[in-house]
């Protein structure tokens, strides 16, 4: 398989397991359980929706990221869920309030995934230094802890 598409099929699997933990944990987020494809459609909208409208919204929307923080973020990630919600039939967002609380979990449950299976561009490396008593020239070159982020 080639490595482009596996890694797109992982990430599509990391959305679908996400906007299922929505699903159970978000009153007005739910999909018809005897179709389950519509779940898989609906997750592939909102990864094509993901991957072209929100870098479009985040451009247009910059001073507003800017002056909250990122926060405002949430806020397009809940307009497009809240939009694919609307468009296919076998997935259901039935409220704005709903969708925004389905993208903090659906963001949430993604970055703990991707950071179980390595996708996405999140790393974290642990090294452990030699101690706390270090000469001067040490504490510039390495040989502490450190957290890449």
């Amino acid at each position: 398989m080639p490595p482009k598409l596996k890694e797109f099929l992982l990430r599509w699997a990391i959305t679908t397991v996400a906007v299922l933990v929505a699903a159970n944990l978000v009153p007005g987020i739910h999909y018809d359980r005897n179709h389950w494809e519509g779940l898989l459609v609906a997750t592939l909208v909102l990864g094509l929706l993901n991957a072209f409208l929100r870098p479009l919204l985040l451009l247009l929307s910059f001073p507003l990221v800017v002056v909250t923080l990122g926060l405002f973020t949430l806020v397009i990630n809940a307009t497009l869920l809240y939009l694919v919600g609307q468009m296919m039939k076998g997935f259901h967002v039935d409220s704005f309030g709903a969708a925004f609380w389905g993208a903090l979990i659906i963001s949430i449950t993604s970055i703990l995934l991707n950071l179980l299976t390595g996708t996405g561009s999140a790393r974290i490396r642990i090294q452990r230094g030699r101690g706390r008593n270090r000469s001067r020239s040490d504490r510039d070159g390495g040989g502490g802890p450190i957290i890449d982020v």
